[in-house]
């Protein structure tokens, strides 16, 4: 097998992994267990509690002790252990700490499996700006089918989500001991600073008031960007509480439905560089914002019959929400930041959105939905995303109020995607 073609299998593995549960565990949990949903938000934290404690933990081990394909393979076949043994938990706590072991174990693999190909393809010799993206395409053609495989298998309630991902799991974990080895690389001294070896140098940009801004607002943002991850197939699912729609299309294929969101998300990747080059990296921040606003907003008013198009714009509309956001940021810190803190600076982004945002996206979401929109175990869906909506359009009002950058075309002059 060509080194390419070894590439996308792990890259589709990777993915396939999260698709199989991520999107379809809130039917497991609401519909099956029937657990609270206050506990639910907590479930979700997990993810953004994880991506700030273990990359860097991970990342100093691949940099020192160990080879990164095989800490890869590691952590991979301990969090299928992991998501082997959801379906015998019996109760929220305990299911909150087993998921939380899993996603311990997931969350730093993704950063992993991009460290793996970069190292990998560089060794032979492959330009790695042409080469990578068609690869990392196949992550998210993964999601897609594992998301499809257990809706089409009747799966979106049943545990047996858990042992489709843990199977992946296993056979992402054993096959990543055959790819070739990826020694440490960056070795770090062994007199380095505890804020050298955990990559907090890059915490000295608070003290700047623009980027201090754009972190705060990284932090908001990002507690929006698993909301429809979270509740999505839920809400689509729980139409079938409604006499006219319980047959619908969209209540049986929901996990599907919700699939167009990230075949979007593959297409919109495609117009970031003109919509970069044309507005500037405020002005598609921005209208990430806008684009989560009507995310929200257009799922409250849509329906699976009359309203079947609002739903599928919605889901059309997420891939400009979660692209534009994450590109363009990862660009602002890039072009903004001193060469000697940018990996730092890119790592405190993402722990700033996925990590912090994630966390408190989680609980608070949670805690909102279960106290305030949900009578006798009945979720009030409409006012729901239309409290997700207006969240966002406060968001996306203040950005364009406070955040300064002037737009400057060369800024994408050197950068891929």
């Amino acid at each position: 097998m060509s080194i390419k073609f070894r590439l996308t299998l792990m890259s589709f593995l990777q993915f396939f992994v999260w698709g199989a549960w991520l999107i379809t565990v809130g039917n497991y949990w609401f519909g099956t267990k029937q657990w609270s949903g206050e506990q639910f938000g907590a479930i979700f934290s997990t993810l953004g509690l994880s991506s700030i404690v273990m990359p860097a933990l991970t990342g100093i081990l691949a940099d020192k002790w160990i080879n990164a394909e095989k800490l890869y393979g590691i952590l991979h076949i301990i969090g299928g252990l992991a998501l082997c043994y959801i379906p015998q938990v019996e109760n929220p706590t305990t299911f909150y700490y087993v998921i939380f072991l899993a996603m311990l174990c997931y969350m730093p693999t993704i950063s992993l499996s991009n460290s793996v190909a970069y190292n990998i393809l560089k060794n032979n010799n492959y330009d790695v700006v042409k080469v990578f993206p068609p690869i990392r395409v196949w992550g998210t053609v993964g999601f897609i089918a594992a998301m499809w495989i257990t809706n089409l298998t009747g799966n979106k309630a049943s545990s047996n989500m858990f042992y489709l991902s843990a199977f992946a799991a296993f056979a992402l974990g054993l096959y990543s001991f055959s790819l070739p080895k990826c020694p440490p690389q960056k070795l770090i001294a062994n007199d380095a600073t505890f804020v050298e070896k955990f990559g907090l140098s890059a915490f000295k940009l608070f003290g700047t008031y623009k980027m201090a801004l754009f972190f705060l607002f990284s932090m908001f943002l990002g507690g929006a960007l698993q909301l429809t991850n979270m509740y999505g197939d839920v809400y689509l699912s729980e139409f079938s509480k409604v006499p006219e729609y319980a047959n619908s299309f969209v209540v049986k294929y929901s996990t599907i439905i919700m699939s167009i969101s990230q075949i979007s998300e593959t297409l919109f990747i495609l117009a970031i560089p003109f919509f970069l080059k044309r507005f500037g990296i405020k002005q598609v921040m921005l209208l990430s914002m806008v684009a989560w606003v009507l995310r929200f907003g257009l799922l409250a008013f849509g329906n699976p019959i009359e309203g079947l198009w609002m739903i599928i714009l919605s889901c059309i509309v997420y891939g400009m929400a979660f692209d534009f956001f994450n590109i363009s940021g990862s660009l602002f810190v890039e072009t903004t930041t001193d060469s000697k803190i940018r990996s730092s600076a890119q790592g405190l982004f993402m722990m700033m959105s996925n990590g912090f945002g994630a966390f408190f996206g989680g609980l608070v979401s949670g805690y909102v939905i279960d106290n305030f929109f949900t009578i006798n175990g009945v979720r009030d869906w409409h006012n729901i995303w239309l409290t997700f909506s207006g969240y966002a359009l406060v968001i996306a009002i203040l950005f364009a109020i406070f955040f300064k950058h002037k737009h400057n075309p060369d800024e994408v002059a050197n950068v891929s995607h």
